[in-house]
């Protein structure tokens, strides 16, 4: 990390990291360690989970446009998460917390059922070498995890510029027990929460289009 970014860590990470006990690896997260969101947050508020929030742009702008709502970033890289909360402190976000770990298991474990409003996976690693697509995020065993993580009626949104990657979302979550899609026809209308970031221009740019999905949780019976 830069000297700003280490600064930002010792200085900010008290107010928005979520430390939790680790497992194994040091991203993990150890069985058992489910924290209580009202706590977490002094409120009790819809909220909304980032995963692969990467520098921050996505969340630090919807958590400053919406007060009312609390937004949890996921990330294993510390750097993206010290630029996060650097934007996050200037901008005044104090509905913001950050957890540096892997994704499935604060959704298994961290998170306690039915407590998530949204979940947000935006141009997630596509691993497009045919070797590597076996690491890639959505997948039926993730697909378990949102459900467990979602309230009733909860919203999974997922954005890509890949398109074998987004039929592969499309497929998995098609087939996915407890959800239903959100959209019509092939694709999903572009979310208009999410900013337009560097990143998705760049891909724009480069000739790869843009594809949205959404589903939403059913009812638990």
């Amino acid at each position: 990390m830069s000297e700003a970014q280490e600064r930002a860590w010792i200085e900010l990470a008290p107010q928005y990291v979520i430390e939790s006990p680790r497992d194994v690896a040091a991203t993990s997260i150890r069985p058992g360690s489910s924290i209580d969101p009202a706590q977490v947050w002094g409120r009790a508020a819809p909220l909304v989970v980032e995963i692969g929030s990467g520098q921050g742009h996505a969340i630090v702008h919807a958590a400053t446009a919406q007060p009312e709502t609390d937004f949890l970033a996921i990330e294993v890289f510390r750097a993206g998460l010290a630029r996060t909360m650097l934007d996050a402190d200037k901008a005044g976000a104090r509905n913001l917390r950050l957890v540096e770990a892997n994704a499935p298991e604060v959704l298994e474990h961290l998170l306690p059922e039915a407590s998530v409003n949204e979940l947000w996976v935006f141009f997630p690693d596509p691993w497009h070498k045919k070797k590597h697509t076996k690491r890639r995020l959505v997948t039926s065993a993730f697909a378990a995890l949102a459900s467990r993580a979602l309230v009733d009626g909860g919203m999974l949104r997922l954005a890509t510029d890949w398109e074998d990657y987004a039929l592969q979302m499309r497929d998995v979550m098609s087939a996915a027990a407890g959800f239903e899609a959100g959209f019509e026809g092939e694709w999903a209308p572009r979310f208009d929460g999410r900013v337009l970031t560097a990143f998705e221009r760049k891909g724009a740019r480069v000739g790869r289009d843009i594809r949205d999905l959404s589903y939403r949780r059913l009812p638990r019976s």
